[in-house]
């Protein structure tokens, strides 16, 4: 399909001339009022203030830390000096300067070896091709009908993701306080413990096996160390944030990542995996470390787990299986969709749209 604007009328400008880009401004913490405005910083929203620094509709992208990201934003607006904000669109489409941005590849053009840092002046040189107005805008109004399918299948899975949590609350209780009176059991008497052997660097790209580490991502590896149903507990993590997953089959595990077996085979691996998530916030208040946190043996014999009837909790497995099996169906859909999305961008950008 050629697109119905003529490439013949579209134009090179260098970025500068398209979308001027500016650096935010300071607003500390304790001086951030709330109200109807929001703070913007390099991965998005971090508050809102009473009063803002430019009018809306805007975009604002990265300028420090996280690089490559683009935001828009409807209403007025306060971005942060750790973003950069479009401070001049020269007539441009404000929609269609979004999902330029996105396509730009910002993030190629970051410096500095430790925090990554995006100077303006980089990029303002950069050629971009621009088409007519009304082009601009029939490429963001498609754009932004395969964007608003993309942002319903995340919702969906939110959702789902919350109905889990539903289910189990509406079965069992708040672990914490456990209303239903459940007998409970510390961690070290429901689970055994097991650690992997491994450093962190053990990772082999395109491995055979899972490799667990700390973090939430997932790596592979060429040998494996283990060969069951577990969950895997991480054992330390800079903010505390602990993760933990479910896997049955041959897998290997960092030195520090706890690998988790049912004391009692009656019970379920679904039901631990969730009551284990939902204990996760008081496993980062008991966490210790003044910078890397970590878990110690010690200190997850103090938590406690309620422990339902095996069957209850069997009965509560085939629930979120179901669940599960909408999740993948969702994600499935969402893949399909990102594909689709970033062909249209490259086509849009490309003047074949």
């Amino acid at each position: 399909m050629e697109s119905l604007g003529k490439t013949s009328e579209w134009v090179t400008r260098p970025l500068i001339e398209v979308a001027t880009l500016q650096r935010g401004y300071d607003l500390p913490i304790q001086d951030r009022t709330g109200g109807l405005h929001p703070i913007f910083a390099a991965n998005g929203t971090v508050g809102f203030h009473g009063s803002s620094k430019c009018k809306g509709p805007g975009v604002v992208t990265g300028r420090s830390g996280t690089i490559g990201k683009v935001h828009f934003v409807k209403t007025d607006f306060w971005p942060l000096n750790t973003s950069l904000y479009v401070k001049n669109f020269h007539g441009n489409d404000p929609r269609w300067v979004y999902y330029m941005l996105q396509s730009f590849g910002l993030e190629s053009y970051s410096q500095g070896a430790g925090v990554p840092t995006l100077n303006r002046n980089l990029v303002h040189g950069e050629p971009v091709k621009v088409p007519p107005l009304p082009e601009q805008r029939r490429i963001a109004a498609i754009l932004d009908q395969a964007e608003t399918l993309r942002t319903q299948r995340r919702t969906a899975l939110a959702l789902l993701d919350t109905l889990t949590q539903s289910i189990f609350l509406d079965m069992f209780g708040d672990p914490q306080s456990n209303p239903k009176g459940w007998k409970t059991q510390a961690l070290t008497e429901f689970f055994q413990f097991r650690t992997g052997k491994l450093d962190s660097n053990a990772a082999t790209q395109d491995g055979a096996y899972p490799f667990f580490t700390c973090s939430r991502e997932d790596f592979r590896i060429d040998t494996y160390a283990f060969d069951c149903e577990a969950l895997l507990l991480a054992g330390n993590n800079a903010n505390a944030d602990y993760s933990v997953k479910h896997y049955r089959g041959k897998f290997n595990a960092y030195q520090r990542t706890y690998v988790l077996t049912l004391a009692d085979a009656a019970n379920s691996y679904v039901y631990a995996r969730v009551v284990l998530e939902m204990k996760l916030q008081e496993l980062k208040r008991e966490s210790k470390g003044s910078s890397t946190k970590y878990l110690t043996l010690g200190l997850m014999d103090r938590l406690k787990l309620p422990v339902p009837a095996p069957a209850l909790q069997q009965t509560f497995a085939t629930r979120i299986a179901a669940i599960e099996a909408l999740k993948s169906t969702h994600r499935a859909a969402l893949a399909q969709l990102d594909a689709l999305f970033a062909s249209l961008q490259h086509r849009a950008f490309s003047g074949t749209l």
